[in-house]
């Protein structure tokens, strides 16, 4: 039996030196000999490499997509400094505090990091099939280690349906409900009356 992923949706996050400092040597599963990374454009890619010779050249192997962006981090967060204008620890009552105001308007040090988001369903997050499960396996552990974000999957192994839950780098409980949904090919075999050129 193949261990397979049926829902997944991701809203990871990570700087994109800890992502490739995490696939420089990743704990691997059994299955995967190594990963290839390609980066086109703001597109990362993750493929995985099989251990297994016989599985064709044209066989695509699973892999991971996450887009690359730019976010400004600041040193120290903002919102922590307080509200602008806010009075100053050494100021006095009375008349304006010119340096005071100075320093409440210098510019906080920043610079732009790029992030590897892996966001989306599992149709944009992980492709193709051979080696699915291994690669989400993978995905799982960036997920132990994004900023932030939260990975929930559902996976059948061994024939036992799990629930994953991964969120801000912790695991935590996860349990799957079913519940029905609407079908949208339920109302196409009955007659549309709205579009029926019969009926004026």
């Amino acid at each position: 039996m193949t261990s397979r992923v049926y829902r997944l949706h991701s809203t990871l996050e990570l700087p994109l030196e800890d992502a490739y400092d995490f696939f420089e040597d990743p704990d691997l599963p059994p299955g995967v000999a190594d990963v290839d990374i390609t980066r086109r454009n703001n597109t990362l890619i993750v493929s995985a490499v099989a251990d297994d010779d016989s599985m064709s050249k044209y066989t695509p192997t699973a892999q991971l997509k996450a887009s690359v962006t730019e976010n400004r981090v600041y040193e120290e967060d903002p919102d922590e400094m307080g509200p602008p204008g806010a009075a100053s620890t050494g100021s006095t009552g009375g008349g304006p505090q010119w340096g005071a105001l100075e320093e409440e308007e210098e510019e906080i040090e920043s610079e732009l990091v790029e992030y590897a988001c892996f966001k989306g369903d599992r149709e944009t997050v992980l492709q193709n099939t051979a080696l699915q499960y291994e690669m989400f396996e993978v995905l799982c552990e960036v997920a132990k280690i994004a900023e932030k974000g939260t990975l929930t999957a559902i996976a059948a192994v061994d024939e036992e349906l799990e629930a994953v839950r991964i969120v801000d780098g912790e695991e935590r409980p996860a349990v799957i409900n079913v519940a029905e949904e609407p079908r949208d090919d339920e109302d196409k075999d009955g007659v549309n009356w709205r579009d029926n050129e019969f009926i004026n």
